[in-house]
């Protein structure tokens, strides 16, 4: 009994005493001194030297194999404000684009340019137009270069003259070529102005950024230079807004800065360089979206339809839109595709806020553009299913002959004006429309106000006659 029990304490204080194993500072020197590989012979190297082989093969083939079975990342996180690799990226962009505007030239390198140009051109005897052929277009481009300096060399590559009409004799117009000089360093200061303004430098511009450009640019543009203070936000926000509805189609809140360069809505808005007082007429300048005349008629048009002044137009309301010639299932569907449910009563009221009735405006205005016939054709598209049958066309037109003989006109069948549009249209799919159809046709926006407004209705009914009008003023 003794013997049992001093085995049985000093077994269990053998156990309390001794330490693990892991623990013991010998074991773990031992382990690191083997685990490094010093301690090991030349057969249990080579064994561990294989299994590290093995076990790479293995990863990659299990990287193989998950990579084949996922979807490719296309999405990078952008670096973090104020963060050190956020500071090297806009310093770099910095560097860049100041040594891109360093090698643009100004506005004298530009005159001096056109000097040069005209001092070593030929006179056509036959039109008296400048000209020169390529052997005066290397002199001029030495000339150039020794007055301005190298960064004009790139505009006389050989390329550069092909690029231009040439007579029988192989000679270009200066003014064309001059032309395209200034067109291309226009639009290269354009590109460095707005990557500037392009926080995140992914090529694109959100609405603010484009404002901010826009509110850049009202100095520099002749007929800009007098607007009142109090209205150049609203003027911006307007102006911005046409870009946005041409150069982002998908509607994303982005134009990518490439294909505003190359869209209309830039020309139109550099047309407001030329003085207004001698060379634009007032028509034109009601036509030009980017006028202060056509800004303050988009203003005065919401406000004066705007009857509660809660900053938003009910159905009700935009039916008093163009004299209310639009008809009544125009302005449900206008509402049903392109304006979103108000936060207020429930969300079960929609009223049109001002950047939904800038949509509104420049889709009736453009009505023969892609972007403004794609913008109508999901409002005449009742079922929602990409095209138009005959029962459509029946019931969209249902209404203009309503108000067609509420005007006091004449009579007119339904059926024959649904044959019409078939004929002026003349779909690949004999029942259906589509919209590829109404582009393809060229009468798309013709046929768009046939089944929106009675007096687009009736300016295509009474084309004829407007078209001798037209012709009048010019014969006599």
């Amino acid at each position: 009994m003794y013997s049992g029990s001093s085995d049985g304490e000093s077994h269990e204080a053998s156990q309390r005493k001794i330490p693990p194993a892991s623990s013991m500072l010998w074991v773990r020197n031992l382990r690191r001194f083997i685990g490094s590989g010093a301690g090991l012979g030349s057969e249990a190297l080579m064994e561990l030297e294989t299994k590290r082989i093995l076990l790479d093969i293995f990863k990659e083939k299990q990287q193989k194999s998950a990579e084949a079975g996922t979807i490719p990342s296309f999405y990078k996180k952008k670096p973090e404000e104020g963060s050190i690799s956020h500071r090297v990226q806009r310093l770099a962009k910095y560097r860049f684009l100041k040594k891109q505007s360093d090698l643009l030239l100004n506005a004298d390198d530009l005159d001096a340019m056109w000097v040069c140009l005209r001092e070593n051109c030929v006179i056509d005897d036959a039109t008296g137009a400048e000209k020169m052929n390529y052997e005066d277009f290397c002199h001029i481009a030495s000339v150039c270069t020794e007055q301005i300096g190298p960064k004009c060399r790139r505009f006389f590559s050989p390329s550069n003259f092909m690029k231009f009409e040439k007579d029988e004799s192989g000679r270009i117009a200066i003014l064309p070529f001059y032309l395209y000089v200034m067109r291309t360093v226009s639009l290269t200061q354009a590109r460095i102005d707005m990557s500037e303004l392009d926080e995140d430098s992914d090529g694109f511009l959100q609405p603010h950024e484009m404002e901010n450009y826009i509110r850049g640019l009202i100095p520099n543009l002749a007929q800009l230079r007098d607007m009142p203070t109090a209205f150049i936000q609203m003027y911006c926000r307007i102006a911005a807004h046409k870009f946005f509805f041409f150069c982002d189609p998908h509607r994303r809140g982005k134009a990518c800065i490439k294909k505003v360069l190359l869209s209309n809505c830039l020309q139109e808005l550099m047309e407001l360089h030329q003085e207004s007082e001698e060379e634009v007429t007032d028509t034109e300048q009601a036509e030009n979206w980017f006028s202060l005349t056509s800004a303050q008629r988009i203003c005065d048009m919401f406000l004066a339809l705007d009857k509660d002044m809660n900053g938003t137009l009910s159905k009700q309301e935009l039916r008093e839109y163009a004299d209310g010639t639009l008809t009544e299932i125009f302005i449900e569907r206008v509402f049903d595709e392109h304006v979103r449910r108000g936060k207020t009563s429930g969300g079960n009221s929609r009223e049109m806020d001002f950047e939904s009735f800038l949509d509104f405006v420049l889709a009736l205005e453009n009505k023969d553009t892609p972007e403004g016939l794609t913008y109508l054709f999901r409002c005449l598209d009742l079922q929602g299913r990409g095209y138009l049958t005959t029962a459509d066309i029946h019931s969209l037109f249902r209404d203009v002959h309503h108000k067609w003989i509420e005007g006091g006109n004449y009579e007119l069948c339904i059926e024959d004006v649904r044959d019409e549009i078939w004929d002026m249209v003349k779909p690949a799919d004999e029942l259906r429309i589509t919209l590829s159809d109404l582009l393809s046709c060229k009468q798309g926006g013709t046929v768009a106000s046939m089944l929106i407004d009675v007096r687009g209705f009736w300016a295509h009914d009474n084309r004829e006659n407007l078209l001798q009008e037209e012709e009048e003023p010019e014969e006599e």
